[in-house]
C-alpha cells in the first residue's frame, strides 16, 4: 500500500474513533435514580469458603438459587459479623479499621454506551498501604452468562484461595474464574493513569478488552466521584441484567486488602438491583 492511502486510513480511523467519542454524552447525573450498596473487606473469604457448608451456611441457599445479597443486606447496610470478620480466623494479617463504608451507584445508557457513576468517601486506615502511586483504585467487574452462580454470588467467582496475597498461595497467580469470563474495568487515582479495560478468565487480564472503557475520576473535599462510559456491548445489552461487582482499594491497598460488594445486577431496559436510565 502507498504511503498517501496507509495515511488516509489512518485518518479514516481516527474520524471514526473522534465520531464515536462524540456520540458518547454524559448523562445529566441529577435525573439518574441512585442505588446505594456497601462494599466491606471480605478477608480470606474466597469462593472455596463461601460454597463450604462448614465455613458458611449460606451455601444452602447459593445452591438453591439465592443471592447473597438476599441474605446479607439489611435496610441498605449489611448484617455481617464485622468482628468475625475483622478476626485473625479470617483476616490472618490485620483488617483495615473501616470495615465497610457506602458506595453510591448511578447506571445510564443510550444506543452505543453504557455510563456508569460511583460516588464514595475513601476511608483511611488500611492496613497493607504497599500502593504508592494510587491513593485509591476502583474497580467494576460484569460476569456474562457461563460463569457458574455469577448472578448469586458476584465477583467471588474470581476469587480462589490459591490466588495471590491468600495465605500461603503463589505471589504470581492472579484471579481467574473455572468457567465463563468476566469483563473488567477500573480507575486508578495516580496522575495520568490509563483507565483498565480488560477481562477474567483462566487468568487475570489488565488489558485486552473491548469495551473501550474510559474512565474519569475527581476529588471533592473527602469525596470521591469515579465515571466509566463504555460500549453497551458484550456483557451489557439492553433488555438484559447483568451480574456485576465493586471492588474500592482505599488508603493505598492493594491485593485483597480491597473493599468489595457483594454481587448485584445492573438491567438495561430491564428491573435489576441497579436500573439504568435510558437517554
Amino acid at each position: 500500500m502507498k504511503k498517501t492511502s496507509v495515511s488516509l486510513a489512518l485518518f479514516g480511523a481516527l474520524l471514526a474513533f473522534g465520531s464515536q467519542l462524540a456520540n458518547a454524552a454524559a448523562p445529566d447525573w441529577n435525573k439518574v435514580p441512585k442505588r446505594t450498596i456497601q462494599v466491606f473487606h471480605a478477608g480470606v473469604t474466597p469462593a472455596e469458603w463461601v460454597m463450604k457448608k462448614s465455613d458458611h451456611s449460606g451455601r444452602t441457599g447459593i445452591n438453591k438459587g439465592e443471592s447473597c445479597v438476599g441474605c446479607h443486606e439489611e435496610k441498605g447496610g449489611l448484617n455481617f459479623d464485622m468482628k468475625r470478620l475483622a478476626g485473625k480466623e479470617l483476616e490472618p494479617k490485620g483488617a483495615p479499621k473501616t470495615m465497610s463504608f457506602p458506595v453510591t451507584v448511578q447506571s445510564a445508557y443510550d444506543k452505543d454506551h453504557a455510563y456508569i457513576r460511583l460516588t464514595f468517601k475513601a476511608p483511611a486506615g488500611g492496613f497493607d498501604p504497599a500502593d504508592k502511586e494510587n491513593d485509591v483504585k476502583v474497580a467494576m467487574m460484569f460476569a456474562n452468562d457461563e460463569v457458574s452462580k455469577g448472578a448469586q454470588i458476584g465477583c467471588w467467582g474470581t476469587c480462589h484461595g490459591d490466588a495471590r496475597t491468600m495465605p500461603g498461595a503463589d505471589d504470581k497467580k492472579t484471579k481467574y474464574t473455572k468457567g465463563g469470563a468476566y469483563e473488567l474495568m477500573q480507575w486508578k487515582s495516580a496522575p495520568g493513569a490509563k483507565a483498565v479495560d480488560g477481562s477474567v478468565t483462566d487468568k487475570r487480564n489488565m488489558e485486552g478488552g473491548t469495551a473501550g472503557v474510559v474512565a474519569e475520576g475527581s476529588k471533592s473535599g473527602d469525596t470521591y466521584t469515579v465515571t466509566f462510559t463504555r460500549k453497551l456491548s458484550g456483557t451489557l445489552a439492553e433488555g438484559k441484567a447483568t451480574p456485576f461487582g465493586v471492588a474500592v482499594h482505599a488508603d493505598h491497598a492493594t491485593g485483597r486488602f480491597h473493599h468489595v460488594s457483594m454481587g448485584y445486577t445492573m438491567g438495561f431496559g430491564v428491573d435489576a438491583d441497579v436500573k439504568a436510565t435510558k437517554q
